[in-house]
């Protein structure tokens, strides 16, 4: 990973500022308090965010409520770039996330994009929702959180090591197989309780099998009675059935009589409507010979009627000759009008352009309204003319009228007279029809008699049809009795079959709970006898590997700073040792300028030890000291050219106030804070 540029606005004493790095070693500079470290936390909350606990206050400017941080990296042959932004409303807040890899944007949530950093710097996923731990201690760690690491108890630290190593799974794991041993435990527990009623089911098995037996022969001969009670039970049906179709035969003759009755009824109905229809009919035939028709007549009134019709057709184009005369008189007088009143404003005669004199102008106006005079008096004249016409051609259409109802009159008439010859027909044929009804009627009332005669003879079966009714509702009633007992028995067997059933699954179960039982019981010895041990044995080994690679570099870091009188190595517990001249020195007891030579040599040999077991990480060759020389002798300042050479990374950037630090780097930041703002010199 290399760091090109960040961007940082309203952040901490940065108004706003761009800062970029190059390849090789970068000294940010300046005094202290200048905005040094502001520079390594912005890179930190551009790649994580806010870590669990940091307030966004602590990296918001006073007094700002919108705050920026823009990095530029790369990582292979990928460009990325992550913006972050934070911003205060109640408190401080992230508020917007995004990265660009080679050209493509992303907008994230802070979630998101955390999780995505961590994949592309290849860091384990877990971190996800932890501290940044292995950054801080592979990449950025202030001194003097090394030297609170170095001071913790040794529980804290070797847990704190366990994350950052990732042998904390060790742990988890032996955590986790506790918790398993104590589920297979109570698991046991429960299960012994189980399989205590084992041998008592296996007996109360066999005494209900023998039951089961028992209501299986009762079940044969309730269903052998049954089949005999059935089969009685038929044989009365079909002695029932013999003696239901007399009945039935009877039903059909007394319907049969019912039949008769109602077309005797229908056919003197008839008879008596023939009767009416008869009277009606020759009364009709004596009016229609009663009335006297003449064709002659009906000519001579349509003659007339045609005569009438064309007179109303003349005075009708007359009428209308009439009115178009009115109406030419109307409009010759409506021209008349318009010409004087445009006489009365001419001045010049259009036609020859000479002036038009008073008398000219009288002369032609006298005429125009005698004309005008004319034309109305031939318009009355002609309107009393209308008057007398539509006067007539109503009196013609009233004549008119009468002439067409005399002719329907007549024709009526004809018509009916033309019918008599047809109703005469009718008449005959009703008397015939009479005739035949009556026949009709006399053999159906011979018919009813022969009927009833039948039905007498059938009525001795009605005493027998009860009986044998009597007879098949008992045999029913047995039958259904053995019926209800059969199911009653059947039920029994099947309830004692599901018993049994139940039985035998219960007895399965606690025979595979039985089985699950031993397994667990030796899972529980496996686990605590072998497993165990063989964790901790191996998490002891895996320690001890990277305590001894450890110790041996933070010997190594420490011999480049610190004269050879002293000898360092790390205890079990991860605890620098010092010791001089045979005797152990405690921490407190050392100088300013050895203890920060001891937080430097942990720093480094705990970077080298964790790039060397996470050889995929990609920070390994980045690496950010934050004031590494404080309380730093000259002779120690002048060793710091060896140990930077020994670090091997292509980028280091390093933060310090001291001026000799210069010499040892290939760029120099230089900040400076004027008026509460840090900016570049």
């Amino acid at each position: 990973m290399q760091i090109k540029k960040i961007i940082l606005e309203n952040i901490r004493s940065f108004e706003y500022e761009e800062i970029e790095f190059q390849i090789g070693r970068t000294l940010l500079s300046g005094n202290i308090g200048s905005g040094k470290t502001s520079i390594l936390l912005g890179i930190e909350f551009a790649l994580f965010g806010l870590q669990p606990g940091q307030k966004g206050s602590s990296l918001l400017r006073n007094g700002k409520d919108f705050g920026k941080v823009i990095m530029e990296f790369v990582i292979g042959n990928k460009e990325i770039k992550v913006e972050r932004t934070l911003k205060r409303t109640k408190t401080v807040n992230q508020d917007y996330c995004s990265i660009t890899i080679d050209g493509e944007k992303r907008e994230l949530s802070v979630t998101e994009l955390k999780n995505l950093i961590l994949e592309i710097l290849s860091y384990p996923a877990e971190l996800a929702k932890k501290q940044n731990i292995l950054y801080k201690f592979t990449v950025y760690t202030p001194q003097e959180e090394m030297k609170e690491i170095i001071l913790e108890d040794s529980e804290t630290r070797i847990n704190t090591l366990r994350q950052v190593f990732g042998i904390d799974k060790y742990k988890i794991i032996l955590e986790n197989v506790s918790l398993i041993i104590a589920k297979l435990k109570e698991e046991k527990k429960v299960r012994e309780g189980v399989t205590l009623t084992l041998e008592q089911d296996k007996m109360f098995l066999k005494q209900k099998e023998k039951e089961l037996n028992v209501k299986r022969a009762d079940s044969f001969g309730i269903k052998k009675d049954l089949v005999e009670k059935t089969s009685s039970r038929k044989k009365l049906e079909s002695e029932m059935e013999e003696v239901s179709k007399k009945q039935d035969e009877k039903k059909s003759l007394n319907q049969e009589i019912e039949k008769s009755k109602l077309l005797i009824k229908s056919k003197e109905q008839l008879i008596i409507d023939n009767l009416n229809l008869e009277k009606k009919t020759k009364d009709q035939i004596r009016e229609i010979e009663s009335t006297i028709f003449s064709e002659e007549i009906l000519n001579n009134t349509e003659e007339e009627l045609d005569k009438l019709k064309k007179q109303r057709e003349e005075l009708f184009s007359h009428n209308i000759e009439v009115g178009t005369r009115m109406q030419a008189l109307s409009i010759k007088n409506e021209d008349n009008e318009l010409i004087k009143e445009k006489l009365k404003n001419i001045e010049i005669c259009p036609t020859c352009l000479q002036d038009v004199s008073s008398s000219y102008k009288s002369n032609v106006l006298d005429k125009l309204n005698s004309n005008v005079e004319k034309n109305i008096s031939d318009i009355k004249f002609l309107a009393k003319e209308k008057q007398e016409l539509a006067k007539n051609i109503s009196l013609i259409e009233q004549e008119i009228s009468k002439k067409n109802l005399s002719i329907q009159e007549l024709k009526l008439i004809k018509l009916r007279q033309a019918d008599i010859i047809d109703k005469k027909k009718v008449l005959s044929e009703i008397i015939v029809s009479n005739e035949s009804l009556k026949k009709d009627i006399l053999l159906l009332t011979e018919h009813m008699a022969s009927l009833e005669s039948q039905i007498f003879d059938l009525k001795k079966f009605d005493i027998v049809y009860e009986t044998k009714q009597k007879e098949l509702e008992k045999a029913y009633k047995q039958e259904r009795a053995t019926e209800i007992l059969l199911a009653e028995t059947k039920k029994e067997v099947e309830m004692f079959s599901l018993q049994i059933d139940e039985l035998k699954d219960r007895i399965n179960r606690i025979e595979e709970i039985r089985v699950k039982l031993n397994y667990y019981a030796e899972l529980e010895d496996w686990l605590s006898k072998k497993f165990v041990p063989l964790i901790s044995f191996i998490e002891k080994n895996v320690m001890a590997r990277l305590k001894k690679e450890f110790s041996n570099l933070f010997s190594e870091w420490f011999g480049m700073l610190v004269s050879d009188s002293f000898n360092v190595y790390l205890s079990d517990d991860f605890s620098p040792i010092i010791e001089q001249q045979d005797y152990e020195l405690d921490y407190s007891y050392l100088s300013g300028g050895e203890r920060t030579a001891i937080a430097l040599a942990y720093r480094l040999a705990l970077n080298q030890t964790i790039n060397s077991m996470m050889s995929k990480i990609k920070t390994k060759n980045l690496v950010i000291l934050d004031e590494p020389t404080d309380g730093f002798s000259e002779s120690q300042l002048d060793k710091m050219r060896d140990v930077l050479d020994e670090l091997h990374v292509s980028q280091l950037i390093i933060v310090s106030h001291e001026q000799k630090i210069e010499g040892f780097v290939d760029n120099v930041i230089k900040l400076k804070k004027e008026n509460g703002s840090t900016k570049k010199e």
